[in-house]
């Protein structure tokens, strides 16, 4: 489960201020909800925000920060198991319906942990629970 013995799993808590670490990251406006290190799953809720929408007034999310959300809460899928950051290699999303006047529940499975690379599967639904997008990520792991 977690390819550093010496790391513990950081918690929902632990997550959420590491969050705020950062501008960009604070500003995706995103909510731990649950970090679970055994399932491997850590999922989030993204408030929207004027400034994410595609036209101004509409409620509609642009593309961009949904992709940014898919990119971030994978990432911290497997900041949960290994303690750090990790960067982005490859990032991947298809966009399945709009995401209109809704937060976005975005669910991040963690589907390998190795040594040079993890890749998480990321689902993005909207708070009644339709898939709007899916997106897969793989960061390296090395250290």
């Amino acid at each position: 489960m977690n390819s550093s013995a010496s790391t513990p799993p950081l918690s929902r808590d632990e997550l959420q201020e590491r969050l705020a670490q950062s501008a960009f990251i604070s500003f995706l406006n995103l909510t731990v909800l649950s970090a679970d290190p055994d399932t491997q799953q850590v999922v989030m809720r993204a408030g929207m925000r004027p400034e994410f929408e595609r036209l101004k007034g509409s409620g509609q999310w642009h593309g961009g920060p949904i992709a940014a959300v898919i990119d971030t809460v994978g990432d911290y899928a497997l900041v949960m198991l290994l303690g750090r950051p990790l960067p982005t290699v490859n990032f991947r999303v298809d966009y399945l319906r709009p995401a209109i006047d809704t937060a976005l529940i975005v669910t991040a499975t963690v589907r390998r942990n190795g040594r040079q690379f993890g890749i998480v599967d990321v689902d993005v639904a909207n708070e009644a629970g339709q898939l709007l997008a899916i997106g897969r990520a793989t960061y390296a792991t090395a250290t």
